[in-house]
C-alpha cells in the first residue's frame, strides 16, 4: 500500500499488513464458523469487561487515533472494538457471510480493525490519504453519502474512496456470496506494534482459508 507522506509524518508508527486470499467458495453461514464463533464469544467474556474495555492499551491507541482525525470515538467505536463491546453486552454479532464473519472473528480475537474487500471490484493498487474536504462516502449500510473532513484517513484505490480507515469500507467494494478472492488490510495505527497488525492479518487469512472455501 502506498502512505502518502503526509500520513507518514502526522502518524509515525502507522503500518498495514494486506493481502488477497482466494479463490474462495462464500456461504450464507457454517456450522464449524457458528461454533468458532461461540468459543470466540466465550473467550472474550473471560477477557474483558464492558466497564475496562476502554482503558485497554490496545483499544485505547485506536480512540487517539480517531480523536486525532476528527471522529469521536465515544460514538463511533473503532471495528474492534465495537464487535468486542457487542460480545460483552450480550448483544448478538452481526451474521452476514462466512468470509465477514471469519475476519471479524479474527478482528475480535485480535483487537485489530481489519477492513475488506471483494479484489475483483479494485481498480489497481490501494492508497492511504488525507480526505479532501467536501468529499463524499457511502459506506457499507449508510442509506446516504457522508462528507468527509480533510484531516479523516482514507483508503483509495485508482478510481475512488474504498474506506474511511480504519472503521468503515465502501458499500461498492463489500464482500458477498458472489465475491471469489478477498483482499484484506490490518488496519494499525500508532502505538499498536507492527507485529500485532501481521498477526491480525494472518489469522484472519487462516480463518479465511478454514471457513470460507465451501468445502466443509
Amino acid at each position: 500500500m502506498k502512505m502518502h507522506k503526509e500520513i507518514l509524518a502526522a502518524f509515525p508508527g502507522l503500518s498495514v499488513a494486506e493481502g488477497d486470499v482466494g479463490p474462495l467458495s462464500i456461504q450464507e453461514k457454517s456450522p464449524r464458523l457458528e461454533a468458532l464463533r461461540d468459543e470466540t464469544v466465550q473467550s472474550i467474556r473471560e477477557r474483558y469487561t464492558l466497564e475496562r474495555i476502554k482503558d485497554e492499551p490496545l483499544f485505547r491507541a485506536y480512540r487517539d487515533f480517531f480523536w486525532k482525525v476528527g471522529v469521536d470515538p465515544t460514538k463511533t467505536r473503532p471495528a474492534s472494538e465495537a464487535l468486542v463491546r457487542r460480545i460483552l453486552a450480550k448483544k448478538m454479532l452481526p451474521a452476514i457471510n462466512t468470509a465477514v464473519d471469519a475476519y471479524n472473528l479474527a478482528s475480535i480475537r485480535t483487537g485489530i480493525p481489519i477492513a475488506a474487500f471483494d479484489a475483483d471490484t479494485l481498480a489497481g493498487d490501494l492508497s492511504m490519504q488525507f480526505a479532501e474536504e467536501g468529499e463524499e462516502f457511502l459506506g457499507i449500510g449508510m442509506a446516504a453519502p457522508v462528507m468527509l473532513h480533510k484531516n479523516q484517513v482514507i483508503l483509495t484505490d485508482d478510481d475512488e474512496i474504498v474506506a474511511v480507515y480504519p472503521y468503515r469500507d465502501s458499500d461498492a467494494t463489500k464482500i458477498t456470496l458472489a465475491t471469489k478472492t478477498v483482499h484484506i488490510v490490518a488496519c494499525g495505527v500508532p502505538g499498536v506494534e507492527r507485529e500485532k497488525v501481521h498477526s491480525a492479518y494472518e489469522l484472519a487469512v487462516a480463518y479465511l482459508q478454514e471457513y470460507a472455501l465451501g468445502t466443509r
